[in-house]
């Protein structure tokens, strides 16, 4: 504990720190939504393509695996959004 009623300055800096990791997250975020969503259609659309190739039919896997691909990747880019309704509230 110390004797003099200086201001500690490690508070001064925190300040700062929040800001740019704040910045950092949301950059961050902002970089990877795109990729997830590309991501979730091509996995339906290949996975569709293939069950189509398997079964001989027209393109009817394909579109339906790569709509729900987009449903999906969709809700998980409303899931990562800090304050969403599922509960989770991250920072």
């Amino acid at each position: 504990m110390p004797s003099d009623n200086k201001p500690d300055k490690t508070n001064s800096q925190e300040p700062v720190a929040q800001k740019s990791r704040n910045f950092s997250n949301q950059f961050a975020l902002a970089m990877e939504l795109p990729f997830v969503l590309v991501a979730a259609v091509i996995v339906g659309g290949l996975l569709g393509y293939l069950f189509d190739h398997w079964l001989h039919t027209r393109m009817v896997f394909t579109l339906l695996l790569a709509g729900i691909g987009f449903f999906a990747g969709i809700r998980d880019i409303l899931r990562r959004f800090p304050g969403s309704k599922d509960g989770s509230n991250r920072s």
